[in-house]
């Protein structure tokens, strides 16, 4: 789908949106739905990046958002480190696509499991799904203020993640989930059309509307 029919779906499927919640709403609340379903339909990930330092008001308000997530029994078990020094992010970059990103890119935020803080038993591997959701909330509050960005996976390949901890000085109980990469874009790629009712059904598998 090219970048005006793209353009159009979203407009389309944003105005349905708000006209079903307009009479549910005050003019700011359906104001803020707007932006948010916006923000949320019009995410991509960016992979080149200017050389332009990201200000730290910026960086703090994408660290409220990720600790904005929801999180089991509330134990927010995670722990982010923030990396903006040029040497350490050619030190995590390694090799590939991945390692030029980074070596590139003026930050990154890598978002971590904290052990000490997870729940007990087979419920600890809820800090996968936690730590999951403040990546998400990352990445949308970089795009929602001009910035680009791109999840890149750690967890659980060990090779990797390993890597991090070591370059960062993690403990073992600090267990690497994902490295954000954040600039401002050198690039404007297409958000994608994800959209796909084969992938949807109702109140029982294989059942549609």
């Amino acid at each position: 789908m090219n970048k005006k029919l793209l353009s159009l779906a979203l407009m389309l499927c944003l105005g349905a949106g708000q006209a079903m919640a307009q009479d549910q709403c005050n003019e700011s609340k359906c104001k803020m739905q707007s932006s948010v379903l916006g923000t949320l339909l019009t995410r991509k990930s960016v992979r080149k990046f200017r050389k332009k330092t990201v200000d730290p008001v910026l960086v703090e308000t994408m660290l409220r958002a990720a600790m904005s997530a929801p999180t089991a029994v509330n134990r927010q078990p995670w722990h982010f480190v923030v990396v903006d020094d040029k040497a350490r992010l050619s030190e995590l970059a390694g090799q590939g696509r991945r390692g030029d990103m980074l070596r590139n890119a003026p930050l990154a935020i890598v978002v971590c499991g904290d052990m000490d803080k997870a729940l007990d038993g087979k419920a600890k591997e809820y800090w996968i799904q936690d730590t999951s959701a403040a990546t998400e909330n990352i990445l949308l509050a970089a795009h929602a203020m001009g910035l680009g960005a791109v999840w890149t996976g750690q967890w659980p390949m060990e090779d990797r993640y390993r890597q991090t901890q070591q370059v960062l000085g993690l403990p073992e109980t600090i267990i690497p989930l994902s490295t954000i990469v954040i600039g401002y874009p050198d690039e404007d790629p297409a958000p994608k059309d994800k959209w796909n009712p084969a992938n949807v059904s109702y109140n029982q598998y294989g059942q549609k509307k």
